[in-house]
């Protein structure tokens, strides 16, 4: 029992490690882009990013299931030692990124000046987020094709390969942005111009991993694989209720932007860059989590129900220590994550109030993590659906009804009751939709 328990462990780790590196490097992208932002010299233009960037969330997180299925389906055809299924998904997963890129670039005035119209933001914030959005909008067929990347890298257990991906990727932003933003005087677009550039050399770097690692691979590449009927159908069937999915999230996360938007430019800094530190948490304990969209579908793949229960044992007990970690971390360096973040003094002094979130959120999420990617790996696309579903109603009723006696604060304890209702939703989900998946 202990040996079985030791080589899990190991397992867990080989893969967790390597994508808990590339997934702290995600969110310092971020946080770079907001402190550069932050060092142009006003709240105004951390919030130009902060809509702006959330224009993207709104048009790339209904595209999840690129990664989210790519992973799941990869991960059970690589239990079942089944290359061609491995290849195919792949493929698929490159043709439907490519074609949706397509259409974003089509739509793409429309769409944001739609949303901006929509948004409370103040004319000068709506002024730097277009500039912002609409270089950075050339990306999109790089994006969601590495979508379709880390899932895959992630299904044939090799986290190592995505990692690599990623780090590199996210140099290039981080080295970019900083240059063309600062050092040539670009402001915003030097920001969006050194985002595109990296993701560009992402795919260069994606293909490159291809060849170096799964180069036998390709000979089960043809026009009749991409096309098999039967691949098609189980793609899209778990894609309709990831996507489902995804706009539920999508109404969770900016709508929690735009609404503290109508608080004014400093609140919504502040709720930014408390976003921005809160992710830095949930891309660490993501690694966990693509640690069990692998091992899930790959024991499931295999029909190996003894190993997946203790695999999910374990993967829980995990992600509870980074979530007790992370508490910790935060609560030791509050002060200097926010001078990390912006030299405003406003917006530092405004943010002292809404720290005691940034100490609890760790706590009350780390458990929905676990097992978001517990589902993704057992394919169960209808159980994510449903616990999304009951999420977002639960942020929404408690900001609704709070927010009239508690102002922008309704809008935190809204987001808490969303991952409350997340985590115990699955955790009664998951006898049906996992442990019963063999």
């Amino acid at each position: 029992m202990m040996g079985v328990k030791k080589s899990l462990n190991r397992q867990i780790l080989e893969l967790a490690i390597p994508s808990m590196l590339a997934g702290i490097t995600i969110p310092l992208v971020g946080m770079a882009d907001t402190a550069i932002a932050g060092r142009l010299g006003s709240a105004t233009a951390i919030g130009g990013i902060a809509i702006g960037s959330t224009l993207f969330d709104l048009l790339y997180w209904n595209f999840g299931f690129l990664r989210v299925g790519t992973a799941g389906i990869t991960a059970q055809a690589f239990g079942r030692g089944d290359r061609h299924d491995i290849v195919r998904t792949g493929l698929q997963g490159i043709v439907i990124a490519l074609a949706f890129s397509l259409l974003l670039i089509l739509i793409q005035w429309p769409f944001a000046n739609l949303v901006l119209w929509l948004s409370p933001s103040s004319p000068e914030v709506e002024a730097m987020a277009k500039e912002y959005f609409f270089i950075r909008i050339w990306a999109a067929p790089a994006v969601l094709s590495l979508f379709v990347f880390r899932g895959w890298f992630i299904g044939v257990q090799n986290t190592l390969a995505s990692m690599i991906m990623d780090v590199v990727i996210n140099i290039a932003n981080i080295g970019f942005s900083l240059f063309l933003a600062l050092n040539l005087g670009m402001g915003i677009k030097g920001i969006a111009l050194g985002t595109v550039i990296a993701q560009y050399i992402g795919i260069v770097c994606g293909i490159f991993l291809l060849f170096v690692y799964y180069r036998k691979m390709v000979r089960y590449v043809s026009p009749a694989l991409v096309f098999r009927k039967d691949g098609w159908k189980k793609y899209f069937n778990l894609s309709g209720n990831l996507f489902v999915r995804s706009v539920c999230m999508l109404l969770i996360y900016t709508g929690f932007t735009f609404l503290a938007a109508k608080y004014g430019d400093t609140l919504l800094a502040v709720a930014t860059i408390m976003m921005k530190l809160l992710l830095l948490f949930a891309y660490f304990v993501d690694g966990f989590a693509y640690a069990g969209e692998a091992l899930t579908g790959k024991f499931i793949g295999a029909r190996n129900r003894p190993a997946l229960m203790k695999s999910i044992k374990l993967l829980l007990i995990w992600g509870s220590g980074v979530g007790v970690v992370s508490t910790i971390l935060y609560i030791a360096g509050d002060q200097l994550f926010l001078r990390l973040m912006t030299s405003t003094p406003e917006v530092i002094q405004a943010a002292q109030p809404f720290l005691p979130w940034l100490y609890t959120m760790p706590l009350i999420s780390c458990l929905t993590f676990m097992w978001d990617g517990i589902f993704i790996g057992a394919t169960a696309g209808k159980a994510l659906r449903n616990t999304m579903i009951i999420s977002v109603a639960a942020f929404y009723v408690f900001y609704l009804a709070l927010e009239g006696s508690l102002g922008i604060q309704s809008l935190w304890i809204g987001y808490a009751a969303h991952l409350v209702a997340r985590s115990v939703s699955q955790t009664i989900m998951a006898r049906k939709h996992v442990f019963n998946a063999i």
